[in-house]
């Protein structure tokens, strides 16, 4: 039985990410590239040929499991949100010139590793997002689309036409699975692509979606690629459109003027600027999640391809009032986003980066024991 729409909107989602799982990123698991000079999943798969597979299916079976679920479940997170390579289903995924001599690079099997969470989702009550982080060209240049440099998804009509049919099959396979909460189109695409292009993309992609999913039981997402939220005012609205709900991506550790900011500053636009911000999408556009927001506040750990500087102001602070600074800035974040349909922190687990890392942050008590 599908969960119960409570309002228009729908239930409140207090979710996290499992990045790095099934599109790897460098800065999340190094020991997965130790000894390689690969920067992100194509490169790994490239450069390891025969030798990624058991490699990386041994990643998929210890990095995030079912005792994972259970304690998600135990302190209260009711949904995940779990990025996709364009790669799932397997061969068929057009060429790409960073392939190189192979032309079906990735390792199979991250199927039925997506199978197996749905069922650990479904055995503890957790709700599903299915996010296509990771599309085919890249569609920001980032690490996390697949292939760090590159930005050529939308050059291509076969690149956006094999996201679509990835969507589509999404749709078609899970539409049956009561965890199935939504399907986000694409993840993060970069500022410089078109938007009418981007939302003819999202578009279709609703209806593809549409095919296999009811809007009574499954949202279509889709991210607002950097721009302001007001450049989609009117973009898929009801009657036409059902259930349709924009993604924002909120994070202080980026740009030189938040990386200079004290902790006040940090705790004033997460509770002022950004709660500012809330008041306006809610009341002009409507449902939106924060699909990613985290405690970082220092760039070098994800400096893989970032530029500096990487000082910050937290790094003047002993232990005790970095503890304190990071419950601060939790707290301002959380009682923003609380504002919103839902949010979802990135990450659940990294190995270099507590604050990157929900479970560390809970339990070194800069968030919340409890989540409901």
């Amino acid at each position: 039985m599908k969960h119960d729409f409570g309002h228009k909107c729908g239930k409140k989602v207090r979710g996290v990410n499992l990045g790095g799982w099934l599109v790897l990123e460098k800065w999340m698991a190094p020991s997965v590239f130790e000894g390689l000079e690969a920067v992100d999943e194509t490169s790994y798969c490239v450069e390891l040929g025969a030798n990624a597979e058991p490699a990386l299916k041994k990643h998929w079976d210890t990095f995030i499991t079912r005792d994972d679920f259970v304690w998600l479940s135990k302190v209260g997170i009711n949904a995940v949100r779990i990025p996709l390579g364009h790669w799932i289903f397997g061969p068929g995924y057009p060429y790409h010139a960073s392939y190189g001599k192979n032309p079906h690079p990735f390792v199979q099997g991250g199927i039925a590793v997506l199978d197996r969470a749905f069922d650990w989702a479904e055995e503890l009550g957790l709700l599903v997002v299915l996010d296509l982080h990771a599309a085919p060209g890249c569609q920001n240049g980032f690490d996390n689309g697949g292939i760090k440099d590159v930005c050529e998804w939308h050059t291509q009509p076969e690149y956006i036409e094999h996201s679509l049919l990835v969507l589509e099959r999404l749709a078609e396979r899970y539409h049956t699975r009561p965890a199935l909460h939504a399907i986000e189109v694409l993840n993060e695409p970069h500022w410089d692509i078109d938007i009418e292009l981007l939302k003819k993309y999202t578009t279709d992609a609703y209806h593809r979606i549409r095919k296999y999913c009811r809007p009574e039981d499954v949202a279509v997402v889709y991210h607002e690629g950097f721009r302001s939220f007001r450049e989609y005012t009117g973009f898929l609205v009801e009657p036409e459109y059902r259930n349709v709900v924009l993604d924002i991506h909120r994070y202080q550790c980026f740009a030189c003027e938040d990386i200079d900011t004290d902790i006040y500053g940090h705790m004033q636009k997460a509770c002022i600027e950004w709660k500012k911000e809330a008041d306006e999408i809610i009341s002009e556009l409507g449902c939106t999640y924060v699909g990613e927001w985290s405690l970082g506040l220092d760039l070098k750990i994800v400096s893989l391809w970032a530029e500096g500087p990487f000082n910050h102001t937290l790094q003047e602070m002993d232990d005790f009032q970095m503890d304190v600074a990071y419950r601060g800035y939790a707290a301002a974040q959380l009682i923003t986003f609380e504002k919103y349909l839902g949010w979802f922190f990135w990450s659940y687990k990294t190995e270099t980066a507590a604050a990157w890392s929900f479970r560390d942050c809970v339990e070194r008590g800069w968030l919340p024991g409890r989540f409901g």
